[in-house]
């Protein structure tokens, strides 16, 4: 009976970084030699890096991609290797992949949907592929099949869908493959990643295995490949509906590798039952992002403004497990190789060691903080070996204060002058921070949360200054309740004092006893309403009679709530264009660059908002 040896190898690729992209593959290239591999797939645009943005619409990337391609050719020995890489034919540009059988190249496969939703472009760069259409390409003088191929090795026939492919209804190349009489279809994808979006992809490839009747293999990327997206490295393999193999997604290496070995007999093993937990799967994510983040930005470490509250506790934790999950899985040695600090910290440290030698945080009160936010951070700090400091920012505000009223000859007071006197504190922390970071050449992370970029409830150039936004993507209900989840299932008992408080901005005198929830409305409303108008496209009149039989809140509540929330939106994208990158983690996020375009300046939805007046409570 004849059978053959499949592999799958995510890598962790960057763009730009030809040579550290060539390597990851030549070495999961050996790694699967070794293995007796007879087909290894490797995944959508690995060679270049998938973010490579308009760097794909020049002349000389795509050549240069193909360069290297020319390469890896003379290296593949004794098996079959798939590529994936972008290709120019006159002024298209092609998302393709090369397949390459014993230093020949066989030819290149195009893609033929392209994903073009939520944060995917495709098709600002690239050309969509014709089903059944074939051409010659000139590859440095030799012709070579260019299209929608097949191939066959050792009796089993096998194509590809590439990412977008397989999830385009009846329309998929899959159906065709199948009319084909293919055994084997590989999908090599450059899917980001999202919480809860490993279950859809695990539906699709047993969906697929059945429907297509062949065996289905699926390799995605690895890493926070280029600033925002993050691949989780995800390798599936199905057979007749059950799910036969998968790995453990966002690993810290350079690469994986998962073998299979198929028949034409069906494999009578049990399908597996994988576990899926949103809460580790944002830590996961969120610690290799940040892993990530540092080594490619080739900084020295991190930097962040402490508050003692949930947003920065969250980082400060995220920042703790990149350090813990990083070392557990790489070694103390080859962890420091990858941050480039193995001459600057011993190699003989523990995690907290290490901890304190790359995170360094501040507590910057002013006399509006509280001695409960205070123990909040330095037990947290502590907990976790962070580099604490503590200083008072009263004198800068003071300064700052004193210049603005002698200007305009008239003392500043709460009663008339309330957001500017909130904001000046939020801002004197930016120059201070911002120095710490500067100093030690680290990334100063910023604090905001999705819930509060909808509404701009962050002061620009203050909470919002820093390099990075690692919570930006999510919403403040969900980090409320994974803090708790943290002090209890990742052991971070420092997180008690963060997680006894109501979050407040601490910028308005304590006699105000200012809280977020206040100042905004409740958290869950907030995170209601957002799916609806943000990820649903909802009018505001829509939303008010959904979440009206929904949401356990007086009708002319929940009409102010969502009068807000318009409101609040539509004056605040400017914030929200200025705001740090951030990591795409949920279903759906607010960066303009990313997820979700909005007008810098509009009517503010006043015509909808009076709509909304007229509807009966």
């Amino acid at each position: 009976m004849s059978t053959l040896i499949i592999g799958g190898a995510t890598v962790n690729q960057t763009p730009l970084d030809w040579e550290g992209n060539f390597h990851n593959l030549t070495n999961a290239l050996e790694e699967a030699r070794k293995s007796k591999v007879d087909i290894l797939c490797f995944p959508e645009l690995c060679l270049t890096g998938y973010g490579s943005e308009d760097l794909f619409l020049s002349l000389w990337y795509p050549k240069k991609a193909l360069s290297y391609l020319r390469q890896l050719i003379p290296l593949v020995k004794d098996i079959t290797v798939c590529v994936g890489l972008p290709v120019r034919i006159q002024s298209h540009v092609y998302n393709c992949v090369a397949v390459i059988e014993n230093q020949e190249l066989l030819g290149f496969v195009a893609k033929q949907f392209l994903a073009i939703d939520g944060v995917h472009y495709e098709n600002r760069w690239f050309t969509p592929w014709t089903a059944g259409k074939t051409v010659s390409f000139d590859f440095f003088g030799k012709e070579i099949s260019f299209g929608d191929l097949v191939f066959e090795k050792k009796g089993f026939r096998y194509g590809f869908e590439i990412c977008e492919d397989a999830w385009r209804s009846d329309l998929r190349p899959g159906y065709r493959l199948k009319d084909r009489g293919v055994d084997l279809i590989f999908n090599p994808s450059a899917s980001h990643f999202a919480m809860g979006k490993s279950k859809l992809r695990e539906d699709l490839v047993r969906s697929s295995s059945r429907q297509l009747k062949a065996t289905y293999f699926y390799v995605n990327l690895l890493g926070n490949e280029s600033g925002r997206m993050i691949f989780d490295g995800e390798i599936l393999l199905s057979q007749h509906g059950k799910l036969l193999l998968r790995n453990d997604l966002l690993s810290f290496h350079a690469h994986q590798l998962l073998t299979y070995t198929i028949s034409k007999q069906p494999d009578e093993s049990p399908t597996l039952r994988p576990k899926y937990d949103k809460n580790e799967e944002f830590v996961s994510a969120a610690s290799l992002a940040l892993f990530d983040y540092l080594r490619k930005s080739k900084s020295s470490g991190f930097v962040l403004s402490l508050s003692g509250g949930a947003d920065s506790a969250s980082i400060a934790v995220l920042v703790a497990e990149m350090v813990r999950r990083g070392v557990a899985e790489l070694g103390v040695k080859v962890f420091l190789e990858k941050i480039g600090r193995i001459e600057t910290i011993p190699l003989d440290s523990n995690i907290k060691d290490i901890i304190g030698a790359i995170f360094t945080v501040a507590y910057q009160r002013s006399e509006n903080s509280s001695p409960e936010t205070f123990e909040s951070a330095k037990l947290l700090a502590d907990s976790l070996g962070a580099t604490f400091y503590n200083w008072s920012i009263a004198e800068e505000v003071a300064s700052y204060t004193k210049k603005i009223e002698q200007a305009l000859q008239r003392d500043l007071t709460w009663e008339s002058d309330d957001i500017a006197l909130q904001n000046i504190q939020a801002r004197a922390r930016s120059p201070i921070i911002w120095m710490m970071a500067n100093i030690k050449n680290a990334l100063l992370l910023t604090t905001s949360n999705r819930s509060e970029g909808d509404v701009g409830y962050a002061t620009m150039d203050g909470d919002t200054s820093g390099s990075i936004s690692p919570i930006a993507a999510v919403d403040k209900f969900f980090i409320l309740k994974w803090l708790k989840w943290a002090q209890k299932n990742l052991g971070y008992k420092g997180l008690r004092g963060v997680n006894a408080l109501q979050p407040t901005a601490e910028l308005r005198p304590s006699e105000n006893k200012q809280t977020d929830e206040d100042d905004l409305m409740p958290y869950a409303v907030i995170v209601a309403i957002e799916r609806l108008a943000i990820r649903d496209k909802r009018s505001p009149a829509d939303i008010y009679l959904i979440l009206g039989d929904e949401l356990n809140v007086p009708k002319s509540d929940l009409k102010q709530y969502i009068y807000k929330f318009f409101r609040l939106w539509s004056r605040n994208q400017w914030k929200r264009e200025r705001l740090a990158p951030s990591f795409h983690l949920d279903e759906f996020n607010v960066d303009p660059k990313t997820w979700y375009r909005f007008p810098i300046l509009s009517g503010g939805f006043e015509v909808e908002l009076r709509e909304l007046e007229t509807l009966e409570e």
